[in-house]
């Protein structure tokens, strides 16, 4: 199903990946000599990597703007619109991984307990 340009299959295959690394269990000490303990995810850090990427997208779609709306000769408009669509397209998959997210969060809490 295509929601507003974003494919929700892609983000319904995110939230499995994550929810599989979720109930992976870590490595163990005792596991041996030769076994190296996976970097744990943070997925607090990810999730702020992942918007201050978008934000600096936006940062960056309106520097262009700007710069080609006062004349600069550096800056095209195909280089300004494709900018700009980019960080349309972030925002939007920002916005579907929230919605999703905040999805999960009210059938979690609906739960039979």
């Amino acid at each position: 199903m295509n929601i507003g340009g974003i494919d929700s299959s892609r983000i319904e295959s995110m939230m499995a990946q994550l929810k599989a690394a979720a109930t992976r269990p870590d490595a163990s000490p005792l596991a041996g000599a030769g076994a190296t303990a996976a970097p744990k995810a943070d997925f607090a850090a990810a999730l702020k990597n992942s918007l201050s990427q978008v934000s600096a997208a936006q940062d960056k779609a309106d520097e262009m703007g700007q710069k080609f709306a006062m004349g600069d000769d550096t800056v095209s408009l195909s280089d300004t619109m494709i900018a700009m669509q980019k960080a349309n397209i972030d925002f939007q998959a920002a916005v579907q991984v929230r919605n999703k997210l905040v999805s999960a969060y009210h059938e979690i809490m609906n739960m039979q307990v």
